[in-house]
């Protein structure tokens, strides 16, 4: 994934909430990350209105 540009990040710690934005993707990498999660798509939808 690297090598085709891709980039991976995850949280510190397993099972601690973590999530990332990039410009209209949002995604959370647990179950402890659905509010982080539910604030990105916020952000994203604020931004297209």
């Amino acid at each position: 994934m690297r090598e085709l540009g891709g980039r991976y990040e995850r949280g510190a710690e397993d099972w601690a909430p973590f999530a990332i934005t990039d410009a209209r993707l949002v995604t959370g990498q647990n179950p402890a990350s659905s509010a982080l999660t539910a604030d990105g798509v916020l952000a994203v939808l604020a931004r297209a209105a």
